[in-house]
Parts: structure tokens; C-alpha cells; sequence
């Protein structure tokens, strides 16, 4: 099954059990904790999300995937490339996974096409193809099938690949022999608990969401917190600081399938440039990407946020300031109260 995962452009392949009643008491204390913000979809499958046979009934044995995504483009010295951008306050940052195509389509078609496989040898059998889609503990799953550890920043990290990957999941209606979990190699490293710009990062292991910038620019509807504004600094979509900093990244993977090649926009571009696109461009822009599902009221709450964090960084060139004013105030008069809010607050800043 191993070559036929390498053959459909899966990294790497796992297999466990369903049993994971020892993980219900941390997800259910998360959830108490309020962790989740408001991804209320977290708690409204309840404790389903660790019983794989009741969210897909006749589950037996989980096939785990990983995927890597760092596009064939990237150069040695990425990582210093990304941490770059930071200290750019003018460009608009998208974290580097949602800069090609949806991984959701992607992944998902190539768990089928291994379902096919398997078909074909043992004959139809009851399946569902999950990645990152309903109610599944995914990063439990991939750990207890060697897939890799659970680091500190809560996120799967191989040794022989950093975290820079998607998870997949195949439910089955038969027995697997599971494989090895693996063993855990953070040590006493706490770089991405230190780095974390809003301090998302609780404690080792523990993630707050409701401060997480990838949660706030991706899931969070309305406004974002004002004291949390200033600590996005230029990011757009997502968040990859407590990746960077992971010296297991050093191993991350690039992966010659063309659909991680970051579009045109969504790499290196002004904040203002952005901001300018219509919403039928953003639609055209985002075709087949993860970005779309945002919408373009939430991508314009983003970039006006950002807008304002690199007017008050005192970095710009006098043109890039009246780049970014004339951006906003365009957006003075949005349809949307969340924009014009936003945008009132980038603008006021001095």
C-alpha cells in the first residue's frame, strides 16, 4: 500500500485503530477551556470527533496520509526568505500552504484514487475519505499511526519531514495491522511557544484559537479584537511563525506536484494591490483555492487590518503610505460594517 501511496503522491502512510477514548478527556477539557472560539462545529459533534465508528458506522481501521506542500520552487534558504517578509511591512503575507491550490480537493481525490486501489484487490468495501472535513481528530490519528509527534505548537512533525504537510484520512470497514507510533523529539525546545506573536500558545501542547492568527484571519467572522490588531503585523491568511522557527523544518519537503506552485498574487504582493482587487476579481483570483472560503468581506477585514499595521510601522517610503491610504479610504464606504470599521481604525492610526 506504501507504493501505491508514493505512486498517487502521498508522502507517507499509516495505519491504527479506532479506539481513542484516551484523547476524549483532553479534547472535551479544550472545549471547556472555550479554546475553540467560535468554531462552535468543534463542539456541536461532541465527543464523535474520537469515536470513529460512530461518525462513519462499521469503521474499523483508519488509513492516515501525510502530504507534503512546499512547492518544487522553494530555495534552500526559505525559511529566511518567509521570516523575511515580516520586516516588509507593506507586503501582504499568505501562509505558504494556502498560496496554490485547495489541498482539501486535492488530497481528497488522490484518498479516493487509493480507495480505488484497494478495491481492486480485496473488492468493494465500506469507506470515507476525510481531510481536514468533519468531526476527526486528525492530528491524533496521524500520531498514533507513526505518521509523526505532536509538537509543542500542537501541530504532527516528523523527523524526516518538519510539519510543512496536509493530513488525510480513509475510514475502512476492515481489519489493518496498524503501524508503530513514533516517538516524540521536541525536547526542551520551546522556540514556537516564545515566537508566537499573540502568545496563542498557552502552555506546550495547548493552543488558545481565540488568539491564534491563522483563527483569526481564517475562521473568525466579524472583528477582530483591538488588542490583538497590532500583533498580526502583515499577515493576511494564516500564520506560519512557530513553523519557521521549528528546527525540525530544516527536513520539510518540497513536492513536485504542480498544484503547490504559489498563483500569481498571492506571493510577495502590496497590501494596497490587494485591496484593490473588486470581488469578482478575488473570486477569479481564488478560483480552486483554499482562500476563497473566506469570502472577499473577510479578505478586505484582513488587508485593511494589515493596512494600518504598516502605516503606523513607520517603515514605509512616503509613496507606499499614500499607496495604502488610497486603498483604504476606497473602502471608506464598504457595504459591510465590518470593513468600514476596520477600515476607520487603519485610518486613524498615526
Amino acid at each position: 500500500m506504501q507504493g501505491w501511496a508514493h505512486e498517487l503522491g502521498l508522502s507517507q502512510i499509516g495505519v491504527t485503530g479506532i479506539d481513542l477514548r484516551d484523547a476524549e478527556p483532553g479534547f472535551q477539557a479544550w472545549l471547556k477551556m472555550g479554546f475553540h472560539g467560535g468554531m462552535d462545529y468543534m463542539a456541536s459533534h461532541g465527543i464523535k470527533r474520537a469515536r470513529p465508528a460512530e461518525l462513519v458506522p462499521g469503521t474499523v481501521s483508519v488509513i492516515t496520509v501525510r502530504m507534503d506542500y512546499l512547492p518544487q520552487s522553494t530555495p534552500d534558504d526559505w525559511v529566511a526568505q518567509e521570516q523575511a517578509r515580516q520586516e516588509r511591512p507593506e507586503e501582504a503575507v499568505v501562509s505558504v500552504y494556502a498560496r496554490g491550490r485547495d489541498y482539501h480537493k486535492v488530497l481528497r481525490a488522490r484518498l479516493q484514487k487509493l480507495a480505488d486501489r484497494i478495491a481492486a484487490v480485496v473488492g468493494p468495501f465500506g469507506h470515507r475519505v476525510f481531510t481536514d472535513s468533519a468531526p476527526v481528530l486528525e492530528a491524533e490519528l496521524a500520531t498514533r499511526s507513526g505518521l509523526g509527534w505532536r509538537g509543542k505548537h500542537t501541530l504532527v512533525l516528523s523527523r524526516e519531514a518538519g510539519s510543512m504537510f496536509f493530513l488525510g484520512e480513509l475510514f475502512v470497514d476492515f481489519a489493518l495491522p496498524p503501524t508503530e507510533p513514533v516517538s516524540a523529539h521536541c525536547g526542551q525546545c520551546s522556540a514556537c511557544l516564545q515566537v508566537c506573536p499573540t502568545q496563542a500558545i498557552v502552555a506546550p501542547y495547548r493552543l488558545d484559537a481565540r488568539r491564534c492568527i491563522s483563527y483569526l484571519t481564517i475562521e473568525h467572522e466579524g472583528l477582530i479584537p483591538h488588542e490583538l490588531r497590532p500583533l498580526i503585523g502583515n499577515r493576511v491568511y494564516g500564520c506560519d511563525d512557530c513553523q519557521l522557527v521549528c528546527p525540525w523544518n530544516k527536513f520539510a519537503k518540497v513536492h513536485a506536484l504542480p498544484d503547490w506552485q504559489p498563483r500569481e498574487g498571492l506571493t510577495g504582493s502590496a497590501i494596497a494591490t490587494l485591496l484593490s482587487w473588486s470581488e469578482a476579481e478575488f473570486l477569479r483570483r481564488t478560483e480552486g483555492s483554499a482562500i476563497r472560503r473566506i469570502g472577499h468581506v473577510r479578505w478586505l477585514r484582513n488587508l485593511a487590518l494589515a493596512a494600518g499595521n504598516a502605516l503606523r510601522s513607520g517603515q514605509l517610503a512616503p509613496a507606499q503610505q499614500e499607496a495604502l491610504r488610497e486603498a483604504l479610504l476606497a473602502r471608506r464606504d464598504h457595504p459591510d460594517e465590518v470593513v468600514r470599521e476596520q477600515v476607520a481604525w487603519s485610518l486613524a492610526l498615526r
